[in-house]
């Protein structure tokens, strides 16, 4: 019977007896030749204007514009009012109360009590508004007491304006807090807690920013924004939680930290700041997993560019600085604070319940370029 596995097996032991023993015992391997590439001619690199935009390029290929626009200037100096000249915030629109378009019912902080450091102007007084106009009563904590109650005031009389129907009118009232100070941040705690019973919601706004190079900025100086921006969302926030933890009540806390905390501002050199806003973020996301346990929820809000009166006053006085941040925005434009309106409400509100330690940025684009 013819077996044809038999036969194979037969004829390849044959082949191995019958090979020489050296190439029988040298494996076969594919030998590739070796090969060489002919040289091209070299352009000259300052005439490629392809080569111009790369590290290939030599050093001032790219003339004037070399890098230009994504550096910090020394020359670029802003000078920031103290606090008795810092322009006065109007109240804005806050559209509050009672109204007929239909939204969710999450938005709403009606019954709550919300903490707001730096509210007495800019960004944390427009914050406020829209905190009152969705339900909350207010506490405004800030440096100025006079200027506070002021704040307080008025938004009380812009919410009657805009909701002549209603009788019952939110309770906003005003605080005196320095803010990187433990002993006068816990007096200010109790004084709200006193006044409102508690505190469901804090919004840390407190803070400034300076422009001095970093070699010569002043040590003071940088001590002093670093006790306000950081030290003071790190204090109140502290302090609300342990409060928050001691009723057993859940609460949201948004932090107001700064596209700058992301990114490196140019032409202005402000190192320390943007290292403070950093901080700020950081300091966001940490609270958020050490508290979560407790219902306690830590986001952080990103502004870019905004328009208060401050920035205002600053464009006034350097008008190229003002093409210079708007040409760096993918929409355009600078923000207004009422953009913030939203933004706040919805990380203070039960429509972010399941948000924590997130950062919204609200920069008109600038962060993704």
């Amino acid at each position: 019977m013819f077996r044809p596995a038999v036969t194979r097996q037969a004829v390849k032991a044959l082949n191995q007896s019958t090979r020489p023993a050296a190439l029988a015992a040298t494996p076969r391997h594919f030998l590739r030749p070796i090969s060489t590439t002919v040289p091209r001619a070299q352009k000259d690199d300052k005439e490629d204007p392809f080569a111009k935009a790369t590290t290939k390029a030599p050093e001032g290929a790219a003339g004037e514009h070399e890098g230009k626009y994504a550096r910090t200037d020394e020359s670029v100096v802003i000078e920031y009012p103290d606090d008795a000249h810092m322009p006065p915030s109007p109240v804005v629109q806050g559209r509050g109360g009672m109204h007929f378009k239909r939204t969710l019912a999450q938005f709403s902080l009606e019954n709550r009590v919300t903490l707001v450091t730096g509210g007495a102007r800019g960004l944390g007084l427009v914050m406020s508004q829209g905190i009152v106009a969705s339900g909350s009563n207010l506490a405004i904590v800030d440096l100025n007491k006079e200027e506070a109650e002021d704040s307080a005031k008025k938004l009380v009389e812009q919410f009657q304006k805009e909701n002549p129907g209603l009788e019952e009118l939110p309770n906003v009232t005003a605080h005196y807090a320095d803010v990187s100070n433990p002993e006068s941040v816990n007096n200010a705690l109790s004084e709200v807690i006193s006044k409102h019973g508690k505190i469901d919601h804090l919004v840390t706004s407190a803070g400034f920013t300076e422009n001095f190079d970093a070699i010569n900025y002043p040590y003071d100086r940088m001590q002093k924004l670093w006790g306000v921006n950081v030290d003071g969302s790190y204090l109140f926030a502290t302090g609300v939680a342990k409060h928050l933890m001691e009723r057993k009540a859940p609460g949201s806390i948004v932090m107001i930290g700064s596209m700058s905390g992301a990114i490196v501002n140019v032409p202005q050199p402000q190192a320390p700041y943007n290292a403070a806003k950093a901080a700020v973020r950081h300091l966001a996301s940490s609270f958020a997993v050490e508290w979560a346990g407790q219902d306690i929820r830590v986001n952080c809000i990103s502004p870019g560019y905004m328009l208060t009166a401050l920035t205002r006053k600053i464009l006034d006085e350097n008008p190229d600085l003002r093409d210079k941040w708007i040409s760096l925005i993918p929409a355009g434009k600078m923000g207004v604070p009422e953009d913030l309106m939203g933004a706040v409400t919805f990380l203070l509100s039960d429509a972010s319940k399941y948000i924590t330690g997130a950062d919204l940025r609200v920069d008109g684009g600038y962060t993704l370029t």
